[in-house]
């Protein structure tokens, strides 16, 4: 089928993430100020959706702890600036085995906690988006599992549906688009649903065109996405999920340089993405136009 250009396409800054990169470079933020900084300034450079996760400020480790999450959504949301706040919803399904001789019990880095607790701040905080990572995979670490049962997936999905909150389907293989289909026609998800293609995460889908193009292509019409990969390949993605008909995500999470030797800052990703775009004949739209297209409403905190 003949490619169908984006002519509007919304930038997603994934800010910080919960990878082992705080101490690769500097400019990833570690505490909820640092974060919501980061996001503010990416918002200015034209990301109208930023996505957060939230990290020790000491070490850098990632975390779930709901104040850091109140705080960073109230800084972003008293900001000058708008933006459509994504936070994640994956923390809370990390397998670690202690080894292939002996794998139980799970080791250091393990954090397996029920839907709700894995829900706590997308409750408390209300974003407009949050992450729903759509099936279990093996990640880069030899005994590092992502846990997500159909049941959690169940359970999680349809929370954040009573919530109000839009999830993205992070899809990080095939099978992913697969079963968020089925939670579509199950009525746990809405049908107009979005999804983010994680393309180059080993061990999932590989970064090629080839497997890129099949997973486009395995995304319904009424549904909206994103795409990504990682490192070197973030601004070569960014042009091919606009030429494919979706929108992009650059960010610290995925890629720390700007150019070979170049640590980069999240606002100056989110520039250069917007120049590749605008270069290609595309405009890129802001948050109240993302609003309208996914059919999101702005939230306040409880309380």
């Amino acid at each position: 089928m003949p490619l169908q250009m984006n002519k509007e396409v919304f930038i997603t800054c994934a800010v910080t993430g919960s990878g082992g990169t705080q101490d690769r470079s500097p400019h990833v933020p570690r505490s909820p100020k640092q974060i919501a900084d980061s996001a503010i300034a990416a918002a200015k450079a034209g990301a109208a959706v930023v996505h957060c996760h939230v990290r020790d400020p000491e070490t850098g480790a990632p975390s779930r702890d709901l104040g850091m999450y109140r705080e960073v959504t109230d800084r972003i949301r008293d900001a000058e600036v708008d933006a459509v706040l994504n936070l994640t919803a994956g923390m809370g399904g990390d397998m670690v085995f202690g080894g292939v001789e002996n794998p139980l019990p799970t080791i250091a880095g393990t954090d397996m906690v029920g839907a709700t607790e894995r829900m706590a701040h997308v409750a408390e905080c209300l974003p407009e988006i949050c992450t729903l990572d759509c099936g279990t995979m093996n990640f880069a670490e030899a005994d590092y599992v992502m846990t997500n049962t159909p049941g959690m997936l169940t359970a999680m999905g349809q929370m954040m549906t009573d919530l109000g909150v839009k999830p993205e389907i992070e899809a990080f293989d095939t099978g992913h688009l697969w079963y968020a289909k089925q939670l579509v026609a199950d009525g746990v998800l809405e049908p107009d649903a979005l999804v983010q293609l994680c393309m180059g995460v080993p061990w999932g889908a590989p970064n090629d065109m080839n497997t890129f193009m099949a997973m486009v292509n395995n995304v319904p019409d009424t549904w909206n996405w994103s795409a990504f990969s990682l490192g070197r390949d973030q601004m070569a993605y960014v042009a091919a999920a606009v030429l494919a008909g979706g929108n992009v995500r650059v960010g610290l999470e995925d890629n720390l340089w700007l150019e070979k030797g170049v640590l980069a800052e999240n606002y100056q990703l989110v520039e250069r993405a917007a120049t590749i775009i605008e270069n290609m004949g595309a405009r890129v739209i802001g948050p109240a136009e993302v609003r309208e297209k996914l059919r999101l409403t702005k939230r306040v905190p409880k309380g």
